[in-house]
């Protein structure tokens, strides 16, 4: 089940808009001082920049929800970015969209189509990524049966499974005196992921940890 809405990486697009330059930078944030560091390293970076507009929301309930106009006309680019974010369901993001003045006024409708259609430009940048709880297994086994284990693994959870498909991603491997296995599934399934890996071991596989963590997915 999806918790929020998140991106993927940080990451920057560029716009001209009536011989305007805006920039969004975004990056992911788990927490409001990281996103407060990450509005200051952009700011300090872009100094003769005509406004270095910032926006942040944070926490899976959107609990903190913050912008500032940096000198543009009041509500006309930081709360827009922040409104955008919410309505759709983004969250643990920062935001600030650099903007070189081009000589021309674009109004109060043009800014804050300027500032929300360069925040969503960064946005795409980044990846628009879902945020989901899923099941995190180690699991210890013999060599002979990796080759088996990877030829059944799947390079990414289908989020949509019915849970009637046993699906699983092989995300690390550890080679000691046996192989440790990092497997990764959806949380409905985790019971019949570990019984295959003892069905096809017969019973030898060896369960060292089990944990539920949250994952872009």
């Amino acid at each position: 089940m999806e918790l929020y809405k998140t991106v993927r990486s940080e990451a920057e697009a560029t716009q001209i808009i009536e011989k305007s330059k805006f920039t969004a930078h975004v990056r992911p944030v788990e927490s409001k001082e990281e996103a407060d560091a990450f509005v200051a390293e952009i700011k300090n970076r872009y100094k003769d920049a005509t406004h270095n507009v910032p926006a942040m929301v944070v926490g899976d309930k959107f609990q903190i929800q913050w912008a500032s106009d940096d000198g543009e006309p009041q509500g006309t680019s930081g709360a827009p970015m922040v409104q955008m974010l919410v309505k759709e369901g983004i969250t643990n993001v920062a935001v600030v969209v650099t903007r070189y003045f081009g000589g021309i006024k674009l109004g109060t409708g043009g800014l804050v189509r300027a500032y929300t259609s360069s925040a969503k430009l960064g946005l795409e940048a980044a990846g628009v990524c879902s945020v989901q709880e899923i099941c995190s297994m180690k699991i210890k086994t013999d060599y002979s049966y990796l080759a088996k284990f990877q030829n059944m693994a799947v390079d990414k959870l289908n989020t949509e499974a019915d849970g009637t498909k046993i699906e699983f991603v092989i995300d690390d491997i550890q080679y000691t005196d046996k192989v440790v296995l990092k497997v990764i599934c959806m949380p409905e399934i985790h019971e019949n992921v570990k019984e295959l890996f003892m069905n096809i071991t017969s019973g030898t596989a060896e369960i060292q940890a089990f944990d539920m963590i949250l994952e872009k997915i």
